[in-house]
């Protein structure tokens, strides 16, 4: 399989570079609002709220740093998870998404910086759940256990959306140190680790490429941190999160974190459903859980004991 149409992906975090060579052709657009007269220029909008949500103009996603319909991506770190999910296939240039064929929906609550807060976030999630898509990747976290970013998750539970979450880059045991929003005990939300080659537990330092820090502060440089947090209870499966070429605005680049991690289930979650698009989020996220493949270096360090394996799933 190589994905469909038909799915949509929301990407919370630092926007997306709409105009990438590679991610263009499979970003989200608003069927219910006018689309901009120049698709690569946001300022081009009607001015007016087509499908009446509350956000003009809102053809690509939304801004909610600046709240603005311009979800570009100052900061690199959204758009490296949108290539790994998403980046288009069979193109001839770039690198490949988990998920060839797919929309890419940018919501971007992290700055420049990668600085960002929850309250934003909830936003974010609210307005994904309300345009009913399939999936929300979740590339940050913190400590900031919030009522009303729960009761935002569940919320998108509610709707049916499935939510991806990175477990962040501390290398705690988040059974005892809880990361949010991965922690949280709704139904939809699945926990990531970051594996490496050797299908380790993935380990930051010492490399020559930059790497990721996401919490409520989001960057490209990695904190003096051991690595990828993980939990028996708490984290669900591991994937790929160490050396990942991907996507950034203009060009590649190369990133390590359960940043990167997330959006390779994210994205494997997108291409089960092209293939099976009558399975509910449960049944999705059981399907991935259930095809792992159990190696040493994740027994009892995650529920599944595992590391995705797509090609399983999608079996």
């Amino acid at each position: 399989g190589t994905g469909s149409a038909n799915v949509v992906v929301g990407i919370i975090d630092s926007g997306m570079d709409y105009r990438h060579e590679d991610l263009k052709a499979n970003v989200f657009t608003n069927s219910s609002e006018d689309a901009w007269s120049d698709p690569l220029n946001p300022a081009t909008g009607n001015k007016i709220d087509d499908d009446h949500n509350g956000y003009v103009d809102d053809w690509k996603g939304w801004n909610f740093v600046n709240n603005t319909n311009d979800p570009n991506d100052d900061n690199s770190h959204g758009t490296h998870v949108a290539g790994t999910i998403g980046a288009v296939g069979n193109n001839g240039v770039g690198v490949t998404g988990v998920c060839w064929q797919v929309r890419l929906l940018p919501l971007k609550f992290l700055n420049a910086n990668g600085e960002g807060n929850t309250y934003n976030a909830a936003k974010a999630i609210t307005y994904a759940a309300d345009l009913k898509i399939k999936i929300l990747n979740n590339s940050w976290g913190g400590t900031d256990n919030a009522t009303y970013l729960l009761e935002a998750v569940q919320y998108a539970a509610d709707k049916g959306v499935l939510f991806v979450a990175a477990a962040g880059n501390d290398g705690l045991n988040t059974d005892e140190y809880p990361n949010y929003p991965a922690c949280y005990e709704v139904s939809n939300i699945i926990s990531v680790a970051a594996s490496d080659q050797s299908d380790q537990r993935a380990l930051w330092g010492g490399e020559d490429n930059p790497s990721d820090d996401c919490g409520f502060t989001c960057s490209n440089v990695m904190a003096a941190t051991p690595g990828s947090n993980y939990g028996p209870h708490s984290v669900d499966l591991a994937a790929p999160g160490k050396a990942i070429w991907s996507t950034v605005p203009g060009g590649y680049a190369r990133f390590d974190g359960t940043s990167m991690a997330s959006p390779h289930v994210a994205g494997a979650a997108a291409l089960i459903w092209s293939k099976y698009p009558g399975l509910s989020s449960t049944q999705v996220r059981e399907r991935l859980f259930a095809n792992v493949d159990q190696v040493a270096g994740f027994a009892g360090v995650v529920a599944t004991n595992g590391r995705l394996n797509l090609f399983k799933a999608m079996q």
